[in-house]
């Protein structure tokens, strides 16, 4: 067995408040009330580039108000998350009115394809 052991100092890229502010700007975004939520995609797929495969996949940033993401049980103000699959989905307790943005990262956007279609249901 490998681990990968990732440290809170030396494996952290920290990002400007420009970067930030412009990530929110550009992100997909929707607020959530307070209640419960589930969030997983419902179709599509993302390509980096041509010769790459699609695949359904999308980054989240939650930021905004307290919530607790049910698969870390821990309530916070702001934290990342991924949907990879179909499948796989996060589910939030929303105890303050929050923000959820959804994106891809990349270095150059012109070869990139397709959109994700993500659904967020009451629980």
């Amino acid at each position: 067995m490998k681990n990968l052991t990732v440290d809170s100092k030396k494996n952290c890229l920290l990002v400007d408040k420009a970067w930030m502010e412009n990530l929110q700007k550009e992100a997909a975004s929707a607020s959530l009330d307070p209640g419960m939520y589930v969030l997983r995609i419902k179709s599509g797929s993302f390509s980096y580039g041509s010769g790459m495969g699609a695949e359904p996949f999308v980054l989240l940033w939650i930021y905004g108000g307290k919530f607790v993401n049910l698969k870390t049980n821990v309530e916070t103000s702001a934290t990342w998350s991924s949907l990879n699959g179909y499948d796989d989905t996060i589910t939030l307790e929303v105890k303050e009115t929050i923000t959820v943005s959804a994106l891809f990262l990349d270095v150059y956007e012109d070869d990139n394809s397709g959109e994700v279609t993500v659904s967020i249901l009451d629980a």
